[in-house]
């Protein structure tokens, strides 16, 4: 299911997931009171430039499929933005926390 932007819809990731050797970047939007879900979530390379966009779940989960390498995963919310970087240096889940304020 996508929204009127046409990012798709997230579910849950298990950290212990197998990936099937894909880098994977993952992680929840929160707010002042917890996970923040229906933000939009992008992800963009290590020079900036935008590489895709999701919408959280309810629960305020996303993830990306990506290479290795640095990443800042930039999240867009009603009440507030916020970003943070994550390393991914190979396969697995690479989890990252954004705070929104």
């Amino acid at each position: 299911m996508t929204d009127g932007c046409g990012a798709p819809a997230q579910t849950a990731t298990a950290a212990d997931e197998d990936t099937g050797g894909q880098v994977v970047v993952a992680g929840t939007v929160t707010g002042a009171d917890g996970p923040l879900g229906g933000a939009f979530v992008r992800l963009l390379d290590e020079s900036g430039e935008f590489t895709g966009e999701v919408q959280a779940s309810p629960q305020g989960d996303f993830r990306f499929y990506a290479a290795p390498g640095a990443w800042t995963v930039r999240a867009l919310h009603r009440s507030g933005n916020g970003e943070a970087g994550v390393r991914a240096q190979g396969p697995g889940v690479h989890r990252v926390e954004v705070a929104v304020g």
